[in-house]
């Protein structure tokens, strides 16, 4: 089981989780966040006063998946999420060691 945890820029959320759907992966977790990368936040103008903004609205998608789906997963939110400009995000992959459903108790794969 991986999990996989994408930051994406928030107008993007709705086409990564129609993409996500689409590869099978309807489930997942979606956290507001903010931060900054290479581009150290903006700057920009106000009643013509400059003003830097160090921290832009990202939103983190988290997903764990069976390791044979995680390649179509990154695809899928990739193309989806792409703008090609500075800010478009980052993807990460863990490895998780187990699982447990709440509900049933069942353990590893079959929790997910």
């Amino acid at each position: 089981m991986k999990k996989v945890e994408a930051i994406i820029r928030p107008e993007k959320l709705g086409a990564v989780r129609a993409a996500l759907a689409v590869v099978g992966y309807a489930g997942l977790m979606i956290t507001e966040i903010e931060g900054h990368g290479k581009q150290k936040g903006i700057t920009q103008q106000w009643r013509g006063k400059e003003f830097k903004v160090e921290f832009l609205p990202k939103v983190k998608i988290e997903i764990v998946a069976h390791d044979k789906d995680v390649d179509n997963i990154i695809k899928g939110i990739v193309k989806a999420a792409a703008t090609g400009r500075l800010g478009d995000g980052k993807i990460f992959v863990y490895p998780i060691e187990t699982a447990v459903r709440i509900r049933t108790g069942e353990k590893g794969d079959t929790a997910i």
